[in-house]
């Protein structure tokens, strides 16, 4: 059988090719190793199925591992009795267990009561003669059953009550994966109490091991992957160039492996990753993105949140107790930068948030962008000043009865409408990151082997005009550029329309300008 690059369900060392997580296994292994009980909770897709069969086979050896799921045949229900039965049955099937120790679970007097089932508990951990590791995988399927919060109280207790001598044996270790952290749970201390609450999961530790892939990691895949092909691909630049588009988000990686190996021809090259990027971004089936944009159209303070973060009306600052920030966290669509301030997590949800805000926008705005791509490609090659006569041409014309609050807000996002049509297909864009602030947007653009890099920018006076051509010249030099291109948007009162855009001379680049 041959391996093959895998993104669906978890991974097999056997039959996929894998990143090297040897080092991450090591870090989680130290938590084990230390008795701890944690929750390793990320967004779907993010490799924690994979981690936890990685962990069973790396530890059978010293350890007496129980992996069970919650994910079919949910093991949570009304009854405190079902809920137990459940539990045993999934323990009695779980892997690695001996007839013997099934027979435990199965045939030994049936647990009727979390009390009954935590003696069970305890007796079964005395009886091995390795420490035990339960690993429960989807816990999310039970997070909003009582008896769930109730189970996770016990084993708590338990937690709570063990000793060096064994005298109350428990579960060594203890690991929860889903999408939600269960340590934020709460758990009722006294049925009839409607006040106090305390978290079942409050003895778990802070799960704090990097789960994204590293250039260096996303290497080792490829090392076996070339290995067996012989493409003569440039491994450490395709590293560097996946995780520059996915910022190592396990899925994303392997999908963009996946599809240059089996649609794109095996072009392990720059436009082969842009080439899968686009299939990816355009892929109307996947799940992933698809639940990034639905969260968009069922939480409007997601939404505010993602469209000011991208246009750079505004910064954020990581807040667990707001509701959007939380979200977006949870489902991984941002992150913190070194500063703490958030960020979308990867390019690539990046352009599929740019796509889907802007061709909203585009549907509630009054232009009506209809042109035809062949006028802007001349033998294959991209005309990017007629581009951006065309685009100051039309707004001028329309924002003469356009009010100004929403060109000023949403300008940049109808360029990019008006962008998209032409180099569908064939160009592909991304917004740098570094460069989105309140006043300015650099966008990168490829198209038939070039590459063409516009500003946009508000105009905010003389002195942030200069700054535009600064910023600009040196954004040039940082990739080798001799042209560019600035578009300012200005909402002076009396201000004199620019007929047409011109050339000028910057600090050793030649600047196209255009002023709308």
């Amino acid at each position: 059988m041959k391996k093959r690059f895998n993104t669906t369900g978890s991974c097999n060392p056997e039959w996929h090719y894998m990143v090297d997580t040897s080092a991450k296994l090591a870090k989680i292994e130290e938590y084990i190793d230390d008795g701890l009980y944690f929750t390793i909770n990320r967004a779907r897709q993010f490799g924690k199925t994979t981690t936890l069969k990685a962990l069973y086979r790396r530890l059978l050896d010293r350890y007496h591992v129980i992996p069970i799921s919650f994910e079919v045949g949910g093991v949570v229900n009304d009854k405190v009795e079902d809920f137990c039965r459940n539990f045993e049955f999934k323990m009695s099937k779980a892997g690695g267990m001996t007839s013997e120790q099934s027979d435990f679970w199965l045939n030994k007097d049936k647990s009727t009561s979390l009390e009954e089932l935590s003696l069970k508990i305890t007796t079964y951990c005395k009886l091995q003669s390795k420490p035990v590791l339960l690993l429960i995988d989807e816990v999310d399927k039970s997070t909003n059953n009582q008896l769930f919060l109730d189970f996770l109280g016990m084993l708590r207790n338990n937690y709570l009550d063990r000793d060096i001598n064994g005298l109350n044996s428990t579960f060594h270790s203890v690991i929860l994966a889903g999408v939600y952290d269960v340590k934020n749970l709460k758990l009722k201390i006294r049925p009839e109490s409607e006040q106090k609450y305390n978290s079942p999961w409050n003895i778990a530790i802070r799960f704090n091991v990097d789960m994204t892939f590293h250039p260096e990691e996303i290497v080792t895949m490829l090392d076996e992957y070339e290995a067996d092909h012989q493409t003569g691909m440039d491994k450490a630049f395709i590293s560097r160039e996946i995780y520059k588009y996915t910022s190592g988000y396990p899925y994303l990686v392997s999908k963009i492996c996946e599809l240059i190996d089996r649609k794109l021809d095996k072009d392990w090259s720059l436009k082969g990753i842009q080439d899968a990027v686009k299939i990816i971004i355009k892929d109307r089936e996947n799940t992933l993105l698809g639940s990034l944009t639905k969260n968009i159209e069922t939480y409007p303070e997601f939404e505010k949140l993602m469209t000011d973060m991208l246009l750079g009306e505004r910064s954020y600052t990581y807040e667990p107790n707001v509701p959007a920030i939380e979200l977006a966290m949870i489902f991984s669509v941002v992150k913190e930068d070194e500063t703490g301030h958030l960020m979308v997590h990867n390019q690539v949800f990046e352009q599929k948030l740019y796509n889907y805000l802007s061709t909203k926008e585009m549907m509630k705005s009054p232009f009506g962008f209809s042109e035809v791509q062949k006028t802007y490609i001349v033998n294959g090659k991209l005309n990017m000043p007629y581009v951006i006569e065309r685009f100051q041409s039309i707004m001028q014309a329309e924002y003469r009865r356009t009010n100004e609050s929403f060109l000023e807000s949403q300008g940049r996002l109808l360029f990019l409408c008006f962008l998209k049509p032409i180099i569908n297909g064939t160009g592909f864009y991304y917004v740098e990151p570094e460069t989105r602030n309140g006043g300015r947007m650099d966008i990168v653009v490829t198209y038939g082997g070039e590459e063409f890099v516009i500003e946009l920018k508000i105009w905010r006076g003389e002195k942030y005009e200069t700054e535009g051509k600064v910023q600009l010249a040196e954004y040039l030099k940082t990739r080798n550029l001799n042209e560019g291109y600035l578009v300012t948007f200005s909402f002076l009162k009396n201000k004199v329309l620019q007929e047409e855009p011109e050339w000028i001379e910057y600090d050793g680049k030649r600047i196209y300008e255009a002023v709308i």
